[in-house]
């Protein structure tokens, strides 16, 4: 299987709303694939139609390598909007209604719940969740039937930063034990913390596709202070694979080439007799990379 998830020219027009224009995305097998962009940008619309909720204007898409079918819809969990379950019953119950409609067995209730947290919780009503434990309980619901492919959309929208921490580290669990992962967002840095590729999207149109490594690479640096932050700074003109120095509020940030390492760095300046007090190596911004993305296309 060379693709999961393949779309060509995949378009919606809603009248004289384009809302999504001529979508060509490819996500290969354990990928975590970020859809990003603003609000209306077509990361739902995206989602709703590869997932044959919203019928196509023009163009085709594909699940692993077949056309589109219910036997493959069946290897898709997913999650859209807001998580909706019965309100009195408890997450058991409300599982075991999904199981049945999803034709799976229900011996694996106890497991997702374990897998999302919510297993002391689990002959709670629905009501009395939080928000962030309904995200949970609509992910393990997602999980029942182990599908390979996982689709969220804004998985953490309206979370508290607990509740943000919590989801990220059950989507990065999840991406751990080789599923695929497929999620609309519009928070940066949590698409930068659990996406290994992503897609920029813009009023309906892809603006970049790539690997999130690949995106940063231009923005490493390396971070470095010491007590006389001028004789560093002399001392590191001098360095072969230092091609850019700028001054950060409390360090020198460095641009680097060559593969020049922190440890090649503190080997210098110890040799030159600097006793360095900070030296850090950063890994670039996701959203730095997102509006230069954005600049580029205007």
């Amino acid at each position: 299987m060379k693709y999961i998830l393949e779309t060509k020219g995949l378009t919606k027009k809603y009248g004289k709303l384009t809302a999504l224009d001529q979508l060509n995305l490819t996500i290969e097998p354990g990928q975590v694939f970020g859809l990003l962009g603003p609000n209306g940008s077509g990361k739902t619309t995206t989602l709703g139609m590869i997932l044959d909720v919203i019928k196509p204007s023009s163009g085709s898409y594909s699940w692993f390598d077949e056309s589109p079918s219910a036997d493959s819809r069946k290897k898709i969990g997913a999650i859209l909007e807001t998580p909706c379950f019965y309100p009195y019953l408890s997450a058991v119950r409300n599982l075991r209604i999904i199981a049945k409609i999803k034709e799976c067995p229900a011996s694996r209730i106890d497991e997702v719940l374990k897998q999302v947290g919510l297993y002391e919780r689990k002959d709670d009503p629905f009501k009395t969740y939080s928000l962030g434990m309904k995200q949970r309980l609509a992910i393990a619901s997602a999980l029942l039937a182990d599908p390979p492919v996982l689709i969220l959309d804004e998985p953490t929208n309206g979370l508290d930063p607990q509740g943000i921490v919590e989801i990220r580290e059950i989507i990065q669990q999840i991406a751990s034990s080789g599923k695929t992962i497929i999620l609309a967002s519009h928070l940066l840095d949590e698409v930068q913390k659990v996406c290994t590729h992503f897609c920029v999207l813009r009023k309906g149109e892809k603006l970049y596709q790539g690997s999130v490594e690949e995106a940063l690479s231009d923005q490493k640096t390396i971070e470095v202070a010491a007590s006389n932050m001028s004789q560093l700074e002399e001392a590191l003109k001098g360095l072969d694979g230092v091609s850019k120095i700028e001054k950060t509020i409390d360090a020198l940030s460095l641009t680097t080439v060559n593969g020049l390492s922190p440890e090649s760095i503190n080997a210098f300046l110890f040799e030159k007799g600097l006793t360095i007090t900070h030296l850090v190596k950063k890994g670039g911004s996701l959203e730095k990379q997102f509006l230069k993305i954005l600049n580029e296309n205007d």
